[in-house]
């Protein structure tokens, strides 16, 4: 039975992704922040196992999540991330912009960085970015965001060369603009279609695109 890790599974297209490998008959490991249950109703609903009191904000908890794994994955998908406007000036709004960068950014290099030894031969590594990270093609706005997820893609195409001697693809992907809290009710794509469409691009996936930026039909999205 092969494995997966995925972060920030208590809603949306974390919660997605657990549910659908665990119907494709996966051993799900999925995390949350939440030190309960009360936080994640559905994942506790798929009998998948949970790692709780994730805190990807704090290095130690980065750390021991990856000194509680002890399994041999074959799949690691870096989901959780963390979004706000935050438009406003002051020192509230650097505090919240430094704690996106790590929880975006940071986290899921240190967190990829740690599991590649646990990683199956032909194991695949995959980072959820965002179209609003590419430099080639902004937008304007959203400042913070935009520069988490632009240094998430550099961290990891820096792990994908730190891989590429262990035949891990490592690649990033964009969801596109999903139906979830984060996303809202006006996007264009439920978390199922676009869940449905990655773990299709993931199977696909070989070591020719590490290090690539991909949209969820498989096309390449600019630096």
């Amino acid at each position: 039975m092969p494995t997966v890790l995925i972060t920030g599974a208590n809603r949306g297209i974390g919660l997605e992704f657990a549910r659908q490998y665990h119907e494709a008959g996966w051993h799900v490991v999925a995390t949350t922040r939440s030190k309960t249950a009360d936080d994640s109703p559905e994942l506790e609903r798929l009998g998948v196992r949970v790692e709780r009191g994730i805190d990807l904000a704090d290095p130690q908890s980065v750390a021991s999540l990856a000194s509680r794994i002890l399994l041999t994955l074959d799949l690691f998908i870096a989901n959780a991330g963390t979004n706000h406007p935050m438009n406003s000036e002051g020192p509230d709004n650097a505090r919240a912009w430094q704690q996106m960068m790590m929880v975006n950014a940071i986290a899921p290099y240190q967190l990829g960085k740690a599991l590649l030894p646990k990683m199956a031969q032909g194991g695949k590594m995959i980072a959820i970015s965002s179209g609003m990270g590419s430099i080639g093609d902004n937008g304007g706005g959203w400042v913070p965001y935009r520069t988490s997820k632009a240094a998430l893609n550099m961290a990891w195409s820096c792990l994908a060369l730190e891989a590429r001697g262990r035949g891990v693809p490592c690649v990033l992907f964009s969801p596109g603009w999903v139906k979830t809290r984060m996303g809202g009710a006006g996007a264009e794509i439920t978390s199922e279609d676009s869940v449905s469409a990655m773990r299709s691009l993931i199977e696909r996936l070989t070591t020719e695109d590490s290090g690539k930026f991909l949209r969820r039909d498989g096309s390449e999205l600019p630096w």
